[in-house]
């Protein structure tokens, strides 16, 4: 093991780390955004919303993601009316189309966790909160929000990690993240072993911190279920 090499070799991964970044954080950002959208839609009461919205998670769950982001890259620009368009200037761009994609995979399987939290959600909180006068955007802020995304959270953690990993596929529409880095240096070192391994373990490390950061935020907001009611300590 050359340990000189490897240490040269992260280096060169660590510059590719700011692409990786940007690609993780931006499609998180637009697909939670979008999950929160589409789950509006799926549970709002009108049937054309939600039939568009089971559309929507079905296609996103039920394809790979590198498909597509293969039609995204390679695809758009077979329609005249994008090609042609205001945004082709954009979508044009290998990292807008793999954070697009990215995000609109993310969106669907977010959508179904956001979902599952918002059913989590007893009636009876509800009711409680309709009693003392809360109702519309009140109760869904200081109520139905905040329980739903507790309950949601484990779970959220996990595509979050996934959504991580998933970066790397960006490298096959030319985004010289540290997956496409590596895939380079492989080819004009001819030493996967060490590339690869250098590249494990950036991605390990920066699943680490999410996981460290996740489990903060839910530690943070499950603090009530660790209090000790006051009759208890007497």
């Amino acid at each position: 093991m050359d340990f000189a090499f490897l240490a040269q070799t992260m280096a060169t991964l660590l510059e590719a780390l700011p692409t990786t970044l940007a690609l993780f954080f931006l499609s998180i950002a637009i697909g939670g955004l979008l999950a929160v959208l589409i789950v509006w839609m799926r549970v709002g009461g009108n049937p054309i919303l939600s039939a568009f919205a089971k559309g929507y998670i079905f296609v996103f769950r039920g394809s790979p993601l590198l498909i597509q982001m293969f039609l995204i890259f390679y695809g758009l620009a077979q329609f005249g009316f994008i090609r042609y368009g205001p945004l082709w200037p954009l979508l044009r761009e290998p990292f807008v189309c793999a954070v697009l994609s990215l995000a609109l995979c993310t969106g669907g399987y977010t959508a179904e966790i956001f979902r599952g939290g918002i059913r989590a959600v007893s009636p009876r909180e509800i009711e409680a909160a309709r009693s003392i006068g809360m109702s519309g955007f009140l109760l869904v802020r200081r109520v139905l929000a905040p329980i739903a995304f507790r309950h949601a959270l484990p779970a959220y953690s996990t595509e979050i990690v996934l959504m991580m990993k998933s970066t790397a596929l960006a490298s096959l529409v030319t985004v010289w993240e540290v997956t496409g880095v590596a895939q380079r240096l492989i080819s004009h070192t001819y030493r996967t072993m060490e590339v690869f391994l250098c590249a494990a373990a950036i991605y390990l490390i920066l699943n680490f911190i999410i996981l460290q950061a996740l489990g903060l935020l839910e530690y943070h907001l499950s603090r009530h279920r660790r209090a000790v009611p006051a009759a208890l300590k007497a």
